[in-house]
């Protein structure tokens, strides 16, 4: 099965930004969600953000006014715009599409240090 690809994770300092993308070459992309998830070192992976086929957005409490996921059906890409970064951002960024059987990517690495 064809796995989502994750880019643009890095290392930032407290109050940066970065800009993860989602290449996912699926047929029935627009169809379906996609979604942020994260985990931690230590912690369980928790969903950060996802986005509907048509467009309707949701998010975790703690990420609500600083990220922003988006998608272009067109493309088949999905992004998650971070900014005002903290150091409790700190995990490996995974993207998921929510088809009939879920695809994740491989991860993306997020480190917000000074």
């Amino acid at each position: 099965q064809v796995q989502p690809v994750e880019s643009g994770g890095g290392l930032v300092q407290p109050g940066g930004s970065l800009r993860l993308s989602c290449a996912f070459s699926e047929p029935f992309f627009s169809i379906y969600t996609m979604a942020w998830h994260r985990q931690a070192p230590g912690k369980q992976r928790e969903l950060v953000a996802s986005i509907t086929g048509g467009g309707r957005t949701n998010y975790t409490d703690s990420v609500k006014g600083r990220f922003t996921i988006s998608r272009d059906n067109d493309k088949k890409l999905v992004h998650l715009q971070m900014n005002n970064l903290k150091p409790d951002d700190t995990a490996v960024y995974y993207c998921k599409w929510d088809g009939p059987r879920a695809a994740w990517g491989q991860g993306t690495q997020v480190t917000v240090s000074s």
